[in-house]
């Protein structure tokens, strides 16, 4: 196993700074993870990556492979350079809270995105001015012409990935999903880790 190989826990979260030009290997190990993932600035942490400027960025809601993903400053801040799973990724959800479990009837202090973002920051002494809306990685949102959203399960199999550029000197946090209410993480809504590795 290579000695870069960091595991992202189930139901927590991990950060990792990536100079400008490095990649980064995000890989869904059980086929079943979704993984939100975030990218800041790492010399000002109020820049980071923003779902709504980059559907602006690329006009369409999917990012591919070969798509820089920009910032809210409508710079591109990482490129998305190689994708081996269908490419159903989510723009569109904010990373789930305290308060998204508690509307779905979980006691409080269930595991969410938003704290997972919070800690695995801090592990690093860096603290995010807010939770921007993340890169939700093989999380299944179908979009119907009508205009309704439905929770899937994901497409991609085990062993996918998802490589990034950093156009920048970047943070790159992640949280394996901890969402076990609806299917978006399987069919059995079991959370499972993941990896990523530094290329």
């Amino acid at each position: 196993m290579s000695e870069n190989l960091v595991t992202i826990p189930a139901r927590k979260g991990k950060a990792v700074r990536v100079p400008q030009g490095g990649r980064i290997k995000v890989v869904n190990i059980h086929g079943t993870q979704v993984v939100d993932t975030w990218a800041f600035n790492a010399a000002e942490m109020d820049e980071f990556m923003s779902m709504e400027h980059t559907r602006t960025g690329l006009m369409k809601v999917f990012p591919g492979a070969g798509d820089a993903l920009f910032s809210n400053r409508r710079r591109p801040i990482v490129t998305m350079v190689e994708d081996t799973s269908p490419g159903v990724h989510d723009t569109l959800l904010a990373a789930c809270d305290r308060y998204r479990y508690e509307m779905l009837g979980c006691p409080p202090g269930h595991d969410n995105c938003t704290d997972n973002l919070r800690q695995a920051l801090a592990e690093l002494g860096l603290e995010a001015p807010e939770t921007p809306s993340p890169l939700n990685l093989w999380m299944n949102i179908p979009l119907s012409g009508a205009g309704g959203l439905d929770f899937q399960p994901p497409q991609c199999r085990a062993g996918d990935y998802v490589v990034f550029a950093a156009e920048i000197d970047v943070i790159m946090a992640f949280s394996c999903c901890p969402q076990d209410k609806v299917p978006i993480n399987g069919v059995d809504c079991i959370p499972r880790d993941a990896h990523f590795q530094l290329m």
